[in-house]
């Protein structure tokens, strides 16, 4: 773990790179993200709390006069050494807002938007960074997995929060699926918006995604959706974070063409998953079996429940949770 943000923060200015390779083994292990923001001072991200860089000492939960703030020429340097020095190389990337670079690493940008009529072209003077440091967890679907058993190849709706694991969960299941973990090796093509399943940079997917699976990098869910039926025959397709018009009908088409579909979804709980309408038509579309809840109050990556797709459906008013028809709740296993 220390030797991944020590590979995170590579890309970082030589000034503040500097004093982040400073801090404590122990505490590197623990950090998930280091946030950037002009004139401010450099926070790093736990699990339980936000520390800040100082110039002497470790860091600490709150900062004084030694805290260390990101200048404008920091941000400036780092952004042109994320960018390859070569802004107009990754436009599509960064437009969208974040750059993926060695090591699956991520910067979320933040900045002025350059804007051609309603559409988002570009960023300009970032004002922020929010480095997210890659951490693949072998068998972090595996409580899952072994709940679903053969049941996993018939489809999966993933439902939660942000930031309870959901694409970490995603990344693990490829992996299985391509591995074998179904009895046999399966095709998986994984549809990749905006990089965060496969995290490929120059075309080399830097997480491990197992050896029977195909990465479309970059692709609109929709069009990479159908453009894996046609053009790469997958027993399982996977995507992040789907929901509008066009991805549902590629979905629709997928199912049709007897492809299994793995995705996920934010929702709050099951009851805001039927109640929100895209949440109710991927539900109906068929594709989905099984819906897997998730939330972040007892750890990354906790599986609440598994719950059939008919049956919460079937639940217009009231808590979905109580239905007697739940397959499968409280599952133990966070990651």
């Amino acid at each position: 773990m220390e030797e991944r943000f020590d590979s995170a923060v590579c890309i970082v200015c030589e000034r503040l790179r500097l004093l982040l390779n400073q801090i404590p083994p122990r505490m590197k292990q623990q950090i998930h993200e280091i946030r950037l923001r002009i004139n401010s001072p450099v926070g790093l991200v736990l699990a339980d709390a936000v520390y800040f860089l100082n110039n002497n000492g470790p860091p600490t939960v709150r900062f004084g006069e030694d805290a260390v703030q990101a200048k404008p020429d920091d941000l400036q340097e780092t952004f042109a050494r994320l960018c390859d020095y070569s802004v107009y190389a990754h436009q599509n990337e960064i437009r969208q807002g974040y750059l993926t670079y060695r090591g699956g690493h991520r910067a979320g940008l933040c900045g002025s938007a350059v804007t051609d009529g309603e559409q988002i072209v570009s960023i300009r003077d970032i004002s922020s960074m929010n480095l997210r440091i890659a951490r693949q967890i072998y068998g972090a679907a595996s409580p899952l997995i072994a709940q679903l058993g053969s049941r996993l190849g018939e489809g999966l709706l993933l439902a939660g929060p942000p930031g309870c694991g959901k694409t970490t969960l995603l990344r693990d299941i490829c992996r299985q699926i391509s591995q074998g973990v179904l009895g046999n090796q399966r095709r998986v093509a994984v549809v990749d918006e905006r990089g965060e399943i496969a995290a490929s940079y120059c075309g080399e997917p830097q997480n491990d995604l197992g050896p029977c699976c195909d990465v479309l990098d970059g692709y609109p869910k929709g069009d990479g959706i159908l453009q894996a039926i046609r053009c790469l025959s997958p027993s399982v397709v996977v995507c992040d974070e789907i929901g509008n018009q066009k991805e549902i009908e590629a979905i629709e088409q997928g199912i049709n063409a007897g492809v299994s579909l793995i995705a996920s979804i934010h929702a709050g709980s099951a009851q805001q998953l039927v109640q929100r309408p895209q949440g109710r038509v991927l539900l109906q579309t068929g594709a989905f079996p099984w819906v897997a809840m998730m939330d972040n109050k007892k750890g990354f990556g906790n599986i609440t429940g598994i719950f059939k797709a008919g049956e919460l459906l079937g639940q217009n008013d009231g808590d979905p949770f109580a239905s007697s028809h739940i397959v499968v709740r409280g599952i133990s296993g966070s990651v």
